[in-house]
């Protein structure tokens, strides 16, 4: 009974907030990071502060995304675990709108058919919440990546513009002066074609590691979700076949003959007949009886293997379960 009590103690689900603090101390650390490189990312970043500055901002864009999206949890796992605590919370969640009746009927003690199909809906929804990270990830890789072929455009065009500005047959250090100060702007332009793709793999490793913990958020809210209904639908299963569970029957024919030895046996002793039809009539009561008795245990048998059959289709239907968790979770 203490251990009743303390698993109904015991919410459900768990809230996302260790993915919170994780996610924070990342941006924190990085944040740190760049405060320590600041004399070396302030000329990379006004190189192009155009090109990085739309980085920096989709960088932001994808962080508020990131928390948007772990942030939104904590509304789902209230209401669960509110109605696993036999309340009736008003607000209604979005992301489990499917799975309402399913809820609804896990708090009552039943279970539905279609819970499966509304949990991978929901495994459906999550995912697609993550897809704009991905997105905002690849598209910070292409930032960088046009910005390096910019710069890479205008060195090749300065450098030519040099080459082809110079004059032959003249004094060697008048060239020399010419080639350097020409060679200015080709420089600048490498540090516009490496400052981007500095800028831009930075905040796609930021948004990678942000992805991950909201995936694993997403996963985690899954997969206790899964338990938590599967376990209900497990236990209305097992409470239906105890209930449901036929008592032996005994066969008519068996009964019948029994019932025919005993009146037989009765009649001869009241009849005050001899030995030889008492003996006779008492062999056919225990023939009877032995078959009776036969017949239910036959009937026993019958009643074990069904209970080993279904014992050995729920742990195939475990291992099934733990088999897709893991998948999911791999996934």
């Amino acid at each position: 009974m203490a251990a009743r009590s303390a698993s109904l103690d015991t919410p459900p689900l768990a809230k996302a907030g260790m993915t919170l603090v994780r996610m924070l101390v990342f941006l924190a650390l990085a944040g740190f990071l760049a405060f320590v490189l600041y004399k070396q990312i302030t000329p990379a970043f006004l190189a192009n502060p155009g090109l990085n500055g739309l980085i920096l901002g989709v960088l932001l864009i994808a962080v508020l995304l990131a928390f948007g999206q772990v942030t939104r949890l904590f509304r789902e796992v209230r209401y669960v675990n509110a109605v696993a605590a036999g309340q009736n919370p008003k607000d209604r969640p979005a992301l489990l709108a499917p799975l309402l009746p399913a809820i609804a009927a896990r708090r009552d003690g039943m279970t539905l058919s279609s819970t499966r199909a509304h949990l991978d809906t929901t495994a459906v929804r999550l995912d697609e919440g993550r897809e704009i990270l991905r997105y905002i990830a690849g598209i910070l890789i292409l930032l960088g990546l046009l910005g390096t072929f910019w710069g890479l455009i205008e060195t090749l065009s300065a450098v030519g513009s040099v080459i082809g500005g110079m004059r032959g047959g003249g004094d060697a250090a008048v060239m020399f002066d010419e080639l350097k100060s020409g060679l200015a702007v080709p420089l600048s332009g490498i540090g516009l074609a490496f400052s981007a793709s500095l800028f831009g793999l930075a905040s796609s490793l930021i948004v990678g590691f942000l992805d991950l913990q909201t995936g694993q958020a997403h996963s985690r809210f899954h997969n206790e979700l899964e338990d938590w209904l599967v376990s209900g639908e497990e236990q209305a299963v097992a409470t239906t076949t105890v209930a449901a569970r036929p008592a032996p029957e005994h066969d008519p024919a068996i009964a019948r003959e029994l019932q025919a030895a005993v009146d037989r046996l009765s009649g001869v002793i009241a009849e005050g007949a001899g030995g030889r039809g008492a003996t006779q009539a008492m062999t056919n009561l225990a023939e009877g009886i032995q078959g009776l008795v036969q017949h239910m245990r036959a009937e026993q048998q019958m009643i074990r293997d069904w209970v080993e059959a279904q014992a050995a289709r729920e742990r195939e239907l475990k291992q099934v379960l733990e088999r897709l968790a893991r998948e999911k979770v791999g996934s």
